[in-house]
């Protein structure tokens, strides 16, 4: 797993300036994210994905431990649909490469 950190020391190597800078320049486009989904609700980044605010409808669900009926209110929840590139490269990442045995299919049941 990678983490902001992770990702910021990436950029600062390849492109040679500090950490700190880029930082500042990763941070401030998770807020500008952030506040435009606050305002707007959606943000669209082309060739990365949607982020989108949603409304979850209130429902009945279940406490796991006493079994107690609870009403859970309605509230919003952000949702990512990624992109075609973003989708296409992870996809191309999960399919065997060249010289990898593939899983075999299921066997067939006899009649």
């Amino acid at each position: 797993m990678k983490t902001k950190k992770d990702i910021v020391k990436t950029i600062a190597d390849d492109l040679n300036i500090t950490q700190v800078a880029v930082k500042r320049a990763v941070q401030m486009t998770f807020d500008a994210i952030i506040d435009t989904l606050v305002t707007d609700g959606r943000i669209e980044l082309r060739n990365f994905g949607v982020f989108e605010v949603k409304r979850r409808q209130g429902r009945k669900a279940r406490n796991p431990r006493t079994g107690q009926e609870v009403f859970v209110p309605p509230r919003n929840v952000v949702t990512f649909k990624p992109g075609k590139i973003m989708n296409d490269r992870v996809l191309a990442s999960t399919q065997p490469q060249q010289g990898e045995n593939p899983t075999p299919p299921a066997p067939t049941p006899k009649p």
